[in-house]
Parts: structure tokens; sequence; C-alpha cells
């Protein structure tokens, strides 16, 4: 069974830092897309980073942009998200998603994602 599993999420001030990981098992195909979005509520869901694993390149919302990092280990399939200098404005749930993509970069839309993690809670305070 395909299952992409979150965890890291927390409670932290602002300004602090923490490191979400997905890990991804019982997959057959290639799913060489592996993205972070974020729901805060009454909010859309958004992409705030995306890697294509094979190729290892990463794209970041302009919110996050220098703040986070995403990151990718084959060895583990797993997927890393570092986030540093965290805002009150990054708390929401942070969803991992992947898909298998095969011409041109990665999408950033979440309609495009058809695999998809529980979630995992971060929230910061002010």
């Amino acid at each position: 069974q395909e299952r992409l599993v979150e965890s890291g999420g927390g409670s932290v001030q602002a300004g602090g830092s923490l490191r979400l990981s997905c890990v991804a098992s019982g997959y057959e195909d290639n799913y060489n897309c592996m993205a972070w979005f974020r729901q805060a509520p009454g909010k859309e869901r958004e992409a705030v980073a995306i890697i294509h694993t094979s190729r290892g390149t990463t794209s970041y919302s302009d919110s996050v942009k220098g703040r986070f990092t995403i990151s990718h280990d084959d060895d583990q399939n797993t997927v890393f998200l570092q986030m540093n200098g965290l805002k009150a404005e990054d708390s929401a749930m942070y969803y991992c998603a992947s898909r298998s993509q095969v011409i041109g970069p990665c999408a950033g839309a979440p309609s495009k994602y058809i695999r998809w993690g529980q979630g995992t809670q971060v929230h910061v305070s002010s």
C-alpha cells in the first residue's frame, strides 16, 4: 500500500526552526516530484517547496524562499523540509505529496498531486 507519512511538526516561537520529514513506502512507480504544501484555516492549500528527486532541482514559494530548504534522501525514501526563521504566518497544517512527472518541471498545483500524507501541524507563536 502506497503511503506518505509526515512527522516533525510542533509548536515553536517565532524565529525558531523545525524539520519536517515525509517517508514514502509501498510505491511501485517513480514518484519523482515531491512537494510540501501547507494549509492554514480559511486559506487555500499552497505549495511551499518542491523537489524533483531525479534532477535535484528545487523551487520555493516567495514567502519561504531563503528560510526553508527541501531535500531528499533516496536511501531512506524520505523528503525533508528544514524550516528556519519561522514566522507566525507559517502556522499551518503541512502536507507531503508526490506525483510522477516525465516532462518539464514539477507541477505546483495541489490538484496535480494524487498521493498525500495525513499532515503534520506547525504552530509558530509570535
